[in-house]
């Protein structure tokens, strides 16, 4: 293990810049070494769905629950959110994030809930160094919003451990974000739990009110790019999910809109050779969403 981690720290410190290099791979190397080496952490992708999960009790938060039994507690959480775009990339790198409640029209008991977990400013610049395909940004204004807060309180309701939240650049295309993802495979090997929180299948404008709490209801154009979805996930055709866009008038339909589906690529570009993916919460609600969720290693 202690080989395989210092080969990936090797390999993202050969590309540093020159200037000041050295400073910054004695700090970089520190830093890692200060974190003792954990059996890998799985990757999750978390189909999250309407804010109320994060105060009903149903299948899907069952879901969220049972898959944190099964995984050994994380030193820390990064989680990559539907939530927040920007143009450029960032990670939140404040001590003490604060709960973002970016909805309206929901009950004030939503409005209620706070997860009071700790940031991780170490964790922020560790990953700011790490990636060395774009420049990440330190934050600290945004905080956890919804799409991250409102799963992760199920899976860890105590909110003792560290969250940061990596936002996803706009501006790029779906291959930047797979790839920035596999930068970030060192730091699963270091207690982070990585998680992606959007829908696969994800079309507001399309939602049938009528079935709004009907699991298992969805529309013949959901249920085929869903479907389609999970046999490229299973058969590792990463490829065809990147290029989702020359999938038909199914995927058009399913991803009318990036944001939910970006985090997806950044779960599977994680997965390593010879790695399992376990699906569960796999319903439709609502005609045009799907709570389909992974759990990578």
């Amino acid at each position: 293990m202690e080989d395989m981690n210092r080969k990936q720290f090797l390999t993202a410190a050969s590309v540093l810049p020159l200037t000041g290099a050295a400073l910054k791979l004695s700090s970089l190397n520190r830093f890692i070494d200060s974190l003792d080496n954990s059996s890998k952490m799985p990757v999750l992708f978390l189909g999250h769905g309407s804010p109320m999960n994060a105060i009903e009790d149903n299948e899907f938060v069952q879901g969220f629950k049972q898959i944190s039994k099964e995984i050994e507690p994380p030193r820390a959480i990064l989680v990559i959110s539907a939530h927040w775009e920007t143009r450029g990339t960032y990670v939140t790198a404040m001590e003490n994030p604060v709960t973002i409640h970016d909805f309206g029209g929901f009950p004030q008991e939503l409005f209620d809930v706070q997860y009071p977990a700790p940031g991780s400013p170490e964790l922020a610049k560790l990953t700011k160094d790490i990636v060395q395909s774009t420049d990440v940004h330190l934050d600290d204004k945004w905080g956890l919003d919804h799409g991250s807060w409102s799963v992760i309180k199920h899976l860890y309701p105590k909110a003792d451990i560290p969250v940061i939240q990596m936002s996803i650049d706009y501006t790029q295309p779906p291959s930047f974000h797979y790839a920035l993802a596999k930068e970030l495979s060192v730091l699963r090997h270091k207690g982070v739990l990585i998680v992606g929180s959007g829908n696969n299948v994800h079309n507001l404008s399309k939602v049938s009110w009528s079935h709004i709490n009907t699991v298992g209801y969805a529309f013949d154009w959901a249920k085929h790019a869903d479907e389609t979805m999970k046999k490229f996930i299973i058969d590792r055709n990463h490829q065809a999910l990147i290029d989702y866009k020359k999938q038909g008038v199914e995927f058009q339909l399913a991803i009318p809109t990036p944001e939910h589906y970006m985090p997806l690529l950044y779960s599977l570009g994680l997965q390593e050779k010879n790695e399992d993916v376990h699906i569960f919460n796999d319903q439709a609600i609502a005609g045009s969403l799907t709570m389909t969720s992974l759990k990578i290693g």
